[in-house]
């Protein structure tokens, strides 16, 4: 891991430790005799400051709500989740939900479905007619209703030094492909940053790739475990070219096997080096900021003034990407003592000034175009990058909507790892026959 990715790690034990010294308290105080009832809040490590912020504002006489930290991966969080839920656990209140957990908890009948006027002004959004993203939105829709409220919608663009850019004679306000990128990193001296460890991100990574080639690993996903498996595919196959290329290539970095949204940061700014083109989430502008002159940062302002972004690089050329969509969705436990205060205060905590907070302190963007333009107003972030990221979770390609999808994204992950592996002539097809084999009962992963 790089320093920068210490700093990272260092910073978010820091705040998790926090969290426990304020659940510690919180406890204490429960043993001291009240009878007020208290609502348990799932979330996930990042943002946590501003969780806790929010969990005080929106307690009432009625309530408390007290933060619970989940694990730091995506799969950690599922799997903790998941078996609270399938034991019918009453204390599992509020919940930070990937995305891609909301179909599969809804199926099972874990979440409690939204209603009345949000979910009307949640569903208008899916056809860009309310506040919402289209994006984020159809994040938390499953079988025609409206399972969770979008707290942040996440994506991801490309990052990269403008310097390296020009050297390769890169033209950036124009569309860029994957090979444009790994040529021009490779030539020049720098490198190119993924997410390729064993992973959800690594799956995100694929997904975009496959979905810019006009493609899918799934659909028919509304069939369960009959959905047609496409990742065998003239897509699937670009996809796993891009990989290979990436991983024969000078471009990849040394740790390319096991990179995470952390561990590539640092390359942005090497010593003596020309930096990388990355692929990274919305977080990435404040770490950098907020960064200049520590240890794996950009040394002064005017490295700072040398990063640029732009739109998340394109599988083919003259196709337009798919920029993967993220995010958090907040979700009500079906199984909560008290669902009615449940959701009133997963609205309290999914207000529009809590996502302003979560934008301009935590660098975790808006899911409602009028927080959205809060945040620009606010000169917090340059206004180009703003309207870029914004465009891109609602031009984006989200990962397949299952009530199967971790068994999907495992199956995935089991046949596409280590991207040294990835042979285009071969890892669709042997990766579709697993997955297919996978869903089927016939194989376990």
């Amino acid at each position: 891991m790089s320093s920068t990715g210490h700093s990272v790690a260092r910073k978010r034990r820091t705040v998790a430790l926090a969290a426990v010294s304020v659940l510690a308290a919180g406890t204490l105080a429960a043993c001291g005799g009240s009878d007020k009832p208290v609502l348990n809040w799932y979330v996930n490590p990042d943002g946590t400051d501003t969780f806790i912020k929010y969990a005080a504002e929106c307690s009432t006489g009625d309530y408390d709500i007290e933060v619970q930290q989940l694990p730091s991966s995506a799969t950690d969080q599922r799997t903790q989740l998941a078996r609270r839920l399938a034991a019918q656990d009453s204390s599992t209140d509020l919940m930070n939900l990937d995305p891609v957990f909301v179909a599969e908890f809804a199926n099972a009948g874990w979440l409690q479905e939204v209603k009345g006027d949000l979910a009307a002004e949640i569903t208008a959004s899916v056809d860009g007619k309310g506040d919402y993203l289209a994006g984020a939105a159809e994040t938390v829709t499953w079988d025609d209703g409206v399972y969770a409220i979008p707290l942040w919608a996440n994506t991801q663009v490309l990052w990269y030094r403008k310097s390296l850019a020009k050297a390769a004679g890169l033209d950036m306000t124009k569309p860029v492909t994957w090979d444009q990128v790994i040529d021009a990193a490779a030539d020049n001296g720098g490198t190119v940053g993924v997410q390729a460890n064993k992973y959800e991100a690594y799956v995100v990574w694929i997904n975009a790739m496959v979905q810019g080639a006009g493609g899918d690993i799934v659909s028919d996903t509304e069939a369960g475990k009959d959905a047609k498996v496409d990742i065998d595919s003239d897509a699937g196959r670009k996809a796993a070219a891009i990989i290979k290329k990436l991983a024969d290539s000078s471009a990849a970095q040394p740790d390319l096997t096991v990179s995470n949204e952390g561990t590539s940061l640092g390359q942005m700014y090497p010593e003596g080096g020309a930096g990388e083109f990355m692929v990274n989430w919305t977080f990435a502008y404040k770490n950098y900021e907020g960064g200049v002159g520590a240890p794996g940062g950009p040394p002064d302002k005017k490295a700072l003034e040398d990063l640029g972004f732009a739109r998340y690089p394109a599988t083919v050329e003259g196709e337009a990407s798919k920029p993967p969509v993220g995010g958090i969705d907040i979700g009500v436990g079906n199984y909560s003592e008290h669902p009615e205060w449940a959701m009133e205060a997963a609205q309290c905590i999914t207000s529009r000034k809590a996502q302003v907070d979560l934008a301009i302190d935590n660098g975790l963007m808006p899911s409602t175009n009028s927080a959205y333009d809060e945040v620009a107003a606010s000169g917090s972030y340059p206004k180009e990058l703003i309207e870029l990221w914004r465009k891109s979770v609602d031009e984006g390609g989200p990962r397949p909507e299952s009530a199967f999808y971790s068994m999907i994204s495992s199956a995935i992950q089991a046949r596409w790892h280590s991207p040294n592996s990835v042979d285009p002539d071969s890892t669709p097809e042997e990766s579709a026959n697993y997955l297919k084999d996978v869903l089927e009962g016939k194989a376990l992963l």
